[in-house]
């Protein structure tokens, strides 16, 4: 903020109907502050925090965003902070008599002649990124495939220089748990196509122990396998047919750890070899799959980087990219809003369909949706899930929803999806990942500097006080919508033209420049043997 912002006092309220505002001074506001409006603090509130612009009784409705986010627990003065203890939270909207496609929105024009440098793979699909990734069927091995990783990248990656990186495929699934069971379907079908995932070019290569659960041709039984031919060209299809490239560490051939790790690195410089051949062309924006996500949320992430996100989300649909937006538990309290942007009953069924399982999913552990805030939301002016979950939901947008990604699924369609994930930051990232993203995009309020090697992730701050403490971890400050600096629109370009300019590889962002890679988490809502 410059001086002038900094030193007035000001709210910002969501809704002409809200009862409450947020304080947007940094360091929050004290007692007895004057607004422009006549309102007086009668006790400190901090920045983000919640301030009651009217008197609201005790049991009276707590809007923001225009809906109701929790009831007084007493009654509460103008100009007071209303937070968490104070509210009583709303019950959770049912899935019965939602509306259905109901909301038809002008279609906006498309948006023509954007686009980027990216490698086409030999199925259609296009990465942002030309990646060696090693697969892995079960924890055992990580520490053996860590070990070849770190040769490779000494040993083998400078003699292929348009090989971005090399990475192990590392998870904590494989063994150990009830292979069998209806739900183990869910982390083997995430780690199978996160192995086909668009920045590693079809390049196929496995590491097993040999006595897992998971057996390779289980997580990639024939169909999912590359085919090479002739040509060295890798073909990831669903009629593909070839072998698989396993590395099997207890195969009796080996004799003695570095007879593994031979074994590893032949294999990759064959797949290095192939890897290295591809080139960067252009190709349209449309191309791009992209998953929004937000992590460390406060109140300002509903006003300004998710908003910004969301206008970005627009102008890719209308470029004909593919948008996925996710979290189950931080949209579940708008289901209503997002089943009525339907583009068909069917895919608004298909919503229901994913809430319902969720919660009978977090009924089984004995909690709800409320489970989801964590101490920073609510320290960063967050009272509940309600409140986060409408700033959640603006990062989709104003498009309709064209599609369901159920949990490990591959996105098959372009357009705005829901890919329905747990909203933890890790297990979402890792289920976008497998729903095919090649760009991934992740705001936050509080901070975390969350990276993914797979795949590039842009940094989006909420706050101006965040872009400046952690100048070189954000990418975009869309803090300077608060300050009055640029608009949601201004922002949502910046956006839009930086992950162009990403895709292309012209710019790298802070977690790529600092390999800055959180684990992947696999979703296993089965039992654990």
């Amino acid at each position: 903020m410059n001086d002038t912002v900094a030193a007035a006092p000001l709210y910002i309220a969501m809704h002409e109907r809200d009862n409450v505002a947020i304080v947007a001074n940094e360091g929050g506001l004290p007692a007895g502050t004057v607004f422009p409006s006549g309102l007086t603090l009668v006790e400190k509130v901090p920045q983000a925090h919640k301030v009651a612009l009217a008197d609201i009784p005790e049991g009276g409705e707590v809007r923001r965003y225009d809906v109701v986010i929790g009831y007084a627990l007493r009654p509460i003065a103008a100009g007071s902070w209303v937070h968490e203890r104070l509210l009583k939270l709303p019950e959770a909207r049912s899935l019965d008599g939602l509306p259905i496609a109901t909301v038809r929105p002008p279609a906006a024009p498309p948006l023509e002649g954007y686009t980027f440098e990216g490698y086409r793979n030999p199925d259609g699909s296009v990465g942002t990124r030309n990646i060696l990734a090693i697969t892995q069927t079960v924890q055992c091995v990580a520490g053996v495939t860590a070990f070849a990783v770190q040769r490779i990248k000494a040993e083998l990656l400078p003699r292929f220089p348009n090989v971005d990186d090399v990475v192990a495929l590392e998870h904590g699934y494989g063994c150990g748990v009830a292979i069998d069971a209806p739900d183990a379907v869910v982390p083997i079908r995430t780690l199978r196509n996160i192995s086909l995932n668009p920045n590693f070019g079809g390049e196929l290569m496995v590491v097993s122990l040999g006595c897992e659960k998971l057996q390779p041709e289980r997580l990639l039984p024939p169909g999912t396998i590359p085919l090479v031919d002739e040509r060295n060209v890798a073909d990831v299809g669903d009629s593909a047919d070839g072998e698989l490239d396993v590395v099997c560490l207890q195969d009796e051939a080996h004799v003695g750890f570095m007879s593994m790790v031979d074994a590893i690195l032949r294999q990759a410089e064959e797949h290095l070899e192939r890897l290295n051949a591809r080139r960067r062309e252009t190709v349209p924006a449309s191309e791009l799959v992209v998953g929004v996500q937000c992590g460390g949320s406060d109140a300002f992430s509903g006003v300004t980087a998710n908003p910004a996100v969301g206008f970005c989300t627009d102008l890719l649909v209308r470029a004909g990219a593919t948008v996925m937006f996710s979290e189950v538990t931080e949209v579940r309290d708008g289901i209503d809003q997002l089943t009525s942007r339907a583009a068909t009953p069917e895919v608004a069924e298909a919503m229901v369909r994913e809430m319902a399982w969720y919660d009978a999913y977090l009924d089984r552990g004995r909690v709800d949706r409320s489970a989801n805030t964590t101490p920073g939301n609510k320290k960063g002016g967050l009272s509940n899930i309600v409140e986060k979950a409408m700033g959640s939901i603006v990062k989709s947008g104003s498009s309709p929803i064209a599609g369901v990604v159920a949990p490990g699924e591959k996105a098959r369609q372009k357009g705005l999806l829901y890919a329905a994930t747990p909203a933890s930051d890790f297990i979402c990232g890792t289920l976008q990942l497998a729903a095919g993203m090649n760009l991934h995009v992740f705001t936050t309020g509080r901070g975390t500097p969350y990276g993914l090697a797979q795949v590039p992730v842009i940094k989006v701050a909420t706050r101006s006080e965040l872009a400046r403490r952690w100048h070189d971890l954000m990418d975009v400050n869309a803090g300077r919508i608060a300050d009055g600096e640029a608009s949601i629109e201004d922002v949502g370009w910046e956006l839009f033209r930086l992950m162009l300019d990403v895709a292309s590889g012209r710019r790298k962002t802070w977690a790529e420049r600092w390999k800055l890679h959180n684990a992947l988490v696999l979703f296993n809502p089965a039992p654990v043997t």
